[in-house]
């Protein structure tokens, strides 16, 4: 399907404007890119906001503030395109004229448009996601690929959709290693977090009797059990909306969450209460440098740390009562 992007130059300042004057025309979908908005990641409201900024979301910083619109390539669409020129026009013509104040910088308001087909790069990214085997025994397999299991293997099958999860992060494998080598077959699971669902449904294809996942993001409850259904364990393994364990009553044998440093320490304070005789708490989504601070919170919360592992930058951790 062809498009086309029509991309418009701004000031912070005039972002605002830009949009009410697309508005007027009837544009009422745009994505804005506002560096400053980075400044506002990077003040942390929460602990548990961010562990780890990537250097190419800094680079973004540099940036011009930007409005894009997308309208389908035909006559409709056009039309559209052409309206949406004249709206950045007249709004610069307009702060040339001093009507939004003498000292008012809305920037060039250049408008540049392109005419793109989405069939070369919607689906990209899925050359790159190929079978893997992340534990001693599971298998993430995409949909959309081929893979005959070797013996004593368990394939699991994603499609991690718009929800975090391919199973070949670090996190998510050193959680299903752990979990391979602390479960047992008849455990209850409760994966806190549970993203595209794979720790789910490895816990489902480890043995276990009972499985809820709780995802704090709708569509991601939605792809989590549309992945549980595509593994035929819809009788084992479920998942929910929920933020944390909030409300939720279910103990179990395996509590694992792949959230990140901070999220972890919270949900430590509860996971106990969602713990039966025995259990055991596997985390991850911990950067190396953070894992000192997030074992120590479990020390004081009463557990005892069984084994920290790395891989690469991160870090898990299994701890029992």
């Amino acid at each position: 399907m062809k498009y086309i992007q029509i991309d418009i130059k701004t000031s912070r300042e005039g972002i605002e404007p830009l949009l009410a004057a697309l508005l007027e025309v009837g544009i009422t979908d745009a994505v804005v890119e506002d560096p400053a908005d980075i400044d506002d990641l990077l003040d942390k409201k929460n602990e548990y906001d961010w562990d780890y900024v990537d250097e190419s979301v800094l680079a973004l910083r540099a940036r011009q503030p930007q409005v894009t619109v997308y309208v389908s390539d035909d006559e409709q669409g056009r039309g559209k395109a052409e309206n949406l020129r004249h709206a950045a026009d007249s709004l610069k013509s307009a702060a040339s004229a001093g009507l939004y104040g003498d000292n008012a910088d809305f920037g060039p308001l250049s408008v540049e448009m392109s005419v793109c087909d989405d069939s070369g790069w919607k689906d990209k990214w899925k050359e790159y996601f190929k079978p893997a085997k992340v534990g001693k025994t599971i298998v993430v397999k995409p949909t959309w690929e081929e893979y005959e299991a070797k013996p004593g293997e368990k394939v699991l099958e994603i499609d991690p959709g718009m929800a975090f999860g391919t199973g070949t992060h670090e996190t998510t494998s050193l959680c299903i290693k752990m979990m391979e080598d602390y479960m047992k077959p008849g455990d209850k699971v409760l994966d806190v977090g549970c993203g595209s669902g794979i720790l789910s449904i490895a816990g489902a294809l480890l043995g276990a009797e009972k499985v809820l996942g709780i995802e704090i993001d709708p569509e991601a409850v939605e792809i989590a059990s549309e992945n549980i259904a595509l593994n035929h364990v819809e009788d084992i393994a479920s998942a929910r909306y929920g933020d944390l364990t909030k409300g939720v009553d279910f103990k179990a044998d395996i509590v694992v969450a792949n959230l990140m440093a901070d999220l972890v320490i919270m949900l430590s304070r509860d996971a106990a209460n969602h713990m039966l005789p025995g259990g055991v708490y596997i985390s991850s989504g911990i950067l190396d440098e953070k894992v000192v601070p997030v074992v120590d919170a479990m020390r004081g919360l009463g557990f005892r740390i069984l084994e920290v592992r790395q891989d690469g930058m991160w870090c898990a951790v299994a701890a029992a009562l």
